[in-house]
């Protein structure tokens, strides 16, 4: 009826706000409840990134992704604008990036790296643009340095999961000595490093990653088991969310991240962490991705296969890389395999599905280039 008011609705911090379904990168997608209280944590940190009444916020990853809504509900709850692509074309998004004088973003470093190799992008005028945010995949320190060179505005390297627990920043723009890092815990969050029986390692000390934080998921929805193995407590009970991933802190207390616990290779009794060997294969100038996974291996276990993606125009076959890569790994490190594909397979927001590497060249069908 007219002049009358709407009846105030009360909401709880531990209530459910939002259920996003994980990527199934690693098995089956579970429903990871999102509580009010981590979104009010997301907004209340936003504001130290620039976010405000005046932002306009590019988004191109898809609205279903937490990735999206790091940067989506921040520029709404403050007051600023957001523009949403239907579907990621770096070159629709270097038109959309001027046409509305965007300055705020969230990407994936596919995207940066496709979006930079756009013929046309030294001469696109990005000057509105005040921070990048990079979130949701491994950000090579070769690909932060250009778009700190090439693109203007700050840069940020997000890590954090979707299921929440301890989030890290690093302030690319102000630590060009850290860029193979992804920053400090962000205040508030509680980050440590624990071994294979749940023990605590001191700084320096490999291990998996652990978080605690006002944002934590409250568990996997109607998945009670799945939510007990997600979680670590501490001598006084605090309640952190496993990450599944391999990292170590620097005497500087950044965080270096090796690779996904499931991810890294046991060859011979060697824990051998994929990612070094993608930093390698990475420094030659005709290779534009890669990805090593373990397949297995009578002899050792299990030993590292490469899968490249070469840049357009490259003069290179498959034996001369490797014997490239392996005369700069170390002995244990060296691949067995080294194989070119057109294109790495990936996840809607961009993650290398190296599931689907290692099953696809167990069962043969993995696609020349």
């Amino acid at each position: 009826p007219s002049g009358s008011t709407p009846r105030p609705v009360r909401r709880e911090g531990d209530a459910p706000f939002n259920i996003i379904y994980s990527s199934g990168t690693t098995g089956a997608p579970k429903g990871i409840v999102h509580p009010h209280s981590l979104r009010c944590a997301q907004v209340a940190r936003s504001a130290n990134l620039g976010y405000g009444a005046s932002s306009i916020t590019l988004l191109a990853t898809p609205l279903y992704s937490n990735i999206t809504l790091t940067g989506f509900y921040p520029t709404l709850a403050l007051g600023g604008t957001v523009v949403l692509m239907p579907k990621f074309d770096a070159g629709e998004y270097l038109r959309l990036a001027q046409s509305w004088r965007a300055t705020q973003t969230v990407l994936v470093s596919v995207q940066y790296q496709r979006i930079l190799a756009q013929p046309h992008f030294d001469a696109c005028d990005l000057s509105a643009f005040q921070m990048k945010i990079a979130v949701g995949a491994p950000f090579p320190v070769a690909l932060k340095k250009e778009v700190l060179r090439r693109w203007p505005g700050g840069l940020v390297d997000l890590y954090g999961l979707t299921e929440g627990g301890g989030t890290c920043m690093l302030m690319a723009h102000e630590h060009a000595d850290k860029l193979h890092t992804v920053g400090r815990p962000v205040a508030g969050h509680d980050v440590r490093i624990i071994d294979e029986q749940g023990h605590e390692l001191p700084f320096g000390e490999v291990g998996e990653i652990v978080g605690h934080s006002p944002i934590m998921m409250s568990g996997y929805h109607k998945l009670p088991g799945s939510t007990a193995a997600a979680e670590w407590r501490d001598a006084s009970g605090r309640r952190f969310l496993r990450s599944g991933d391999v990292g170590r802190f620097d005497a500087d207390g950044f965080l270096t991240l090796l690779d996904r616990k499931k991810d890294m290779i046991i060859s011979g009794g060697f824990n051998i962490y994929p990612s070094d060997i993608e930093a390698v294969i990475a420094q030659h100038d005709d290779v534009a991705e890669a990805s090593v996974v373990g397949v297995p291996s009578a002899r050792w276990g299990e030993t590292p296969v490469a899968f490249v993606v070469l840049r357009a125009g490259a003069q290179l076959d498959a034996p001369g890389l490797m014997a490239w890569v392996n005369a700069r790994v170390g002995k244990t490190q060296r691949l067995a395999a080294l194989e070119f594909v057109s294109s790495l397979p990936r996840s809607a927001v961009g993650k290398v599905l190296k599931r689907e590497l290692r099953d696809g060249y167990r069962a043969g069908e993995i696609t020349p280039a």
